[in-house]
């Protein structure tokens, strides 16, 4: 996994603002209840946010450790990984862009382990000082979410621990700017990236990365391009 690699995770996690601002915005307006009044609400939404990309950053370690042993134990099985990985993100692609919204029943199978996790979220509120904020991110890390399944993947093709692991923090530092905006005026924000013909963008810009995924495992395969072995 290359710095381009990580480079794309980060711009994922930058375009699929479009995605988080609707999942997340929600939330981002509950840390406002939850934080006691006479503080500045930033420390715990920054402490929120710090917990929500600590459970990313775990989550990658684990699917690019998953993706070691599948590698190591099927010869040949990374280029296989990295087709499965560009069509969960060609599946994300058409579910921004509203042309297929297949990628529901995914989330709707991690909202199974999610509604016995989500619970957990409410001992931590209201926050009486900002570091409670972290633990309470992290449990909202577990939020089923298409995007987050589309760059865990990515973590898993990598082959390697430490990458997936960063791979995730990048793409958990791409959606941060979305989030962290929403939390000023999360009404406005939301409206306007859910504007139609940004989605569109946001969808055609994953599809063609998809394809282009897609395109470097058979030009690869065919000698054209050097292929990648873990």
């Amino acid at each position: 996994m290359t710095e381009i690699s990580l480079m794309g995770a980060l711009l994922i996690g930058l375009a699929g603002g479009v995605h988080c601002v609707g999942m997340c915005s929600g939330i981002a307006g509950a840390l406002r209840f939850a934080t006691p009044t006479a503080h500045s609400h930033w420390p715990y939404t920054l402490s929120y946010n710090a917990g929500r990309i600590l459970s990313y950053t775990l989550f990658g370690a684990v699917a690019g450790f998953v993706g070691q042993l599948s590698v190591q134990g099927v010869p040949g099985s990374f280029p296989i990984l990295k087709v499965l990985s560009a069509l969960l993100l060609l599946a994300m692609a058409a579910y921004l862009g509203r042309w297929w919204l297949g990628l529901r029943k995914l989330e709707q199978a991690g909202a199974v382990i999610w509604k016995h996790i989500q619970p957990l979220s409410k001992r931590f509120i209201p926050f009486r000082h900002p570091i409670a904020a972290l633990p309470y991110g992290m449990i909202w890390g577990w939020l089923p979410c298409g995007l987050v399944y589309s760059a865990l993947s990515w973590s898993m093709i990598s082959g390697n621990p430490t990458t997936g692991a960063l791979v995730m923090l990048c793409f958990g530092l791409g959606t941060l700017p979305a989030l962290l905006a929403s939390s000023i005026g999360a009404s406005w924000l939301a409206s306007s990236l859910q504007r139609p013909w940004l989605r569109q963008s946001v969808a055609i810009f994953l599809a063609l990365y998809a394809l282009f995924l897609v395109g470097s495992v058979f030009l690869g395969q065919a000698g054209i391009l050097p292929a990648h072995h873990h």
